[in-house]
């Protein structure tokens, strides 16, 4: 082999090298558009928190941006975003990912403050309604809910709480249900805290025949439900179909109890559904609970009623 065949050689191995490497990059380009353009990351108008910290990180961006000297479109070809998507985080209207944050970090040499970033970001990438509830849930030591209509939202899969946030009338727009769905998921990292807060559910049988999104995503939702009732800090009762009257037939009920002795609660039916924390309005909702808590299946029972629901798929 003369040297000029071995060289042709050489090069046409590299270009074949370059070809690829140019379509891992083109893919992974691909991928990273797809996530900037998927719904739940818009900006709630309405948040006011919400809206300054996205601002705020935004404007830093275009600024360090600018001083780099390039363009959105020069950026975003190399984050992997589309100009467009660049104006929208840098304008405050649109929530930007923790790994587009990490690579606008690298890509303009802020030293790791654009990364540290997302530790504001991610505190306002929820509806603040639902901040507000993960954050009592989050001091709570004691949780009891019970629910009448539903499966409550600490205990529903992924796939159950898009179908039931989607199935509202009139309908969110697809924006928001991701939202809301990666909103009430985030809710259930209450489970893992350390130590343990005590949860106790009480749950109609009605809403755990109602297969939601299908048989196996419903046939998920009960496994979910299983493997949460197991947990040595959860109680979970299941109030059956053909039990008499009970107080909590006019709704849900929720009380949470923090570590210092005070507590909050809300029914659907009493003090207009509104949350309260007066101890003889507190003691009226612990009544009802603790009514309904008796009338239902005990943990034990529950689970094998849940687990005999299993069997009959």
């Amino acid at each position: 082999m003369t040297a000029v065949e071995a060289e042709a050689g050489r090069l046409k191995e590299e270009a074949g090298r370059l070809k690829e490497e140019a379509g891992r990059l083109k893919e992974e380009a691909g991928r990273l558009k797809e996530e900037a353009d998927e719904p739940g990351w818009e900006v709630d108008p309405d948040d006011e928190w919400g809206v300054a910290v996205i601002t705020t990180v935004g404007r830093q961006l275009k600024l360090r941006r600018e001083a780099a000297g390039m363009r959105a479109a020069e950026f975003g070809r190399v984050v992997g975003y589309g100009e467009d998507m660049v104006y929208k985080i840098e304008g405050g209207k649109r929530i930007p990912r923790q790994e587009f944050l990490d690579k606008a970090d690298e890509v303009l040499g802020a030293g790791g403050l654009l990364s540290a970033a997302w530790e504001d970001v991610k505190k306002v990438r929820y509806p603040k309604k639902v901040r507000a509830l993960g954050k009592l849930e989050g001091k709570a030591v004691e949780i009891g809910l019970y629910e009448c209509n539903i499966i409550p939202g600490l205990l529903q899969t992924h796939e159950h709480a898009r179908a039931v946030i989607g199935a509202a009338q009139p309908p969110y727009s697809p924006d928001d249900v991701e939202r809301m769905v990666a909103a009430r998921l985030a809710r259930q990292g209450v489970f893992e805290r350390d130590p343990a807060p005590s949860i106790h559910f009480v749950v109609e049988e009605a809403p755990l025949r109602r297969q939601i999104a299908g048989t196996m995503a419903w046939r998920q939702q009960l496994e979910r439900l299983l493997e949460v009732g197991r947990l040595n800090h959860v109680a979970l009762q299941i109030m059956p179909t053909n039990t008499e009257a009970h107080p909590g037939l006019d709704g849900r009920i929720e009380l949470l109890k923090f570590p210092d002795g005070t507590a909050v609660g809300r029914a659907d039916g009493l003090f207009n559904g509104r949350p309260v924390s007066d101890p003889k309005q507190l003691r009226i909702l612990e009544l009802q609970y603790g009514t309904i808590r008796a009338q239902a299946l005990s943990p034990r029972e529950s689970l094998t009623f849940i687990e005999n629901l299993l069997g009959e798929t």
